[in-house]
């Protein structure tokens, strides 16, 4: 029995389980953002391995080629974009200047506030791509000598935020345009905002997928050459 808890079937299986019942609790609840399967799923691996006594490492060590078809899945969002491009054309330069405003402020923000609460050096590295989908974000963060698990954990939350917190929003500021949203998801909570903007529709879907690709571009990018400078 416990060759079998610390192999990878046990992960995998745990894993897909997890995320079926994130699912379906996230359908009955009619896409409650606090029930997203990103929040929900993670929830209940985490209840399964403090339950069986089961170290995460063990378990990341096994699923760990599922963070590698992060990779390919980032990539397959050119789909989409390609379906919506002539919706994106007529907009490039707004687009474009919004993307370098946004993540700017995203990395800036970060920063500035985990100093001011004494973050350390290494702490503000990883904190810089908290904006941008995980894959670019570990590659980017061990480039600047940052921590990995502090950038996966800040990329989490940030999308967490930013689901739950989308809709309020922009029903406060009357927004319904669905490229507005899609792009604003995609520029301040990466993939998991990607998904939820798909939710809303296919154009939704397209400009949030353009702003995942353009801000963690322009973000891999920046940082780097930006702590040089400044760190």
């Amino acid at each position: 029995m416990s060759e079998l808890l610390h192999g990878p079937l046990f992960a995998i299986t745990l894993t897909l389980l997890a995320y079926q019942g994130a699912l379906f609790l996230y359908t009955r609840s009619r896409r409650l953002a606090l029930f997203h399967p990103t929040i929900s799923g993670a929830t209940l691996i985490a209840l399964a391995l403090f339950l069986l006594q089961q170290d995460y490492h063990d378990y990341y060590k096994n699923i760990n080629w599922l963070t590698f078809l992060l990779g390919p899945a980032t990539v397959a969002l050119a789909v989409p974009l390609y379906r919506q491009l002539h919706l994106l054309r007529n907009m490039a330069g707004p687009l474009l200047i919004t993307v370098t405003v946004g993540a700017v402020f995203a990395s800036a923000s970060a920063l500035i506030i985990a100093w001011l609460f004494g973050a350390n050096h290494s702490t503000l590295l990883s904190l810089t791509t908290k904006s941008i989908t995980t894959p670019i974000a570990i590659t980017v963060t061990q480039d600047i000598g940052g921590v990995t698990t502090i950038a996966v954990a800040s990329v989490i939350l940030t999308g967490v935020v930013g689901i739950t917190t989308v809709t309020w929003l922009f029903e406060k500021l009357n927004i319904q345009d669905d490229r507005l949203w899609g792009f604003c998801l995609g520029l301040s909570a990466h993939a998991i905002g990607t998904s939820r903007a798909f939710e809303r529709s296919a154009v939704a879907g397209a400009f949030s997928s353009l702003a995942l690709c353009l801000t963690g571009t322009f973000t891999a990018i920046f940082v780097p050459f930006a702590a040089q400078w400044f760190m």
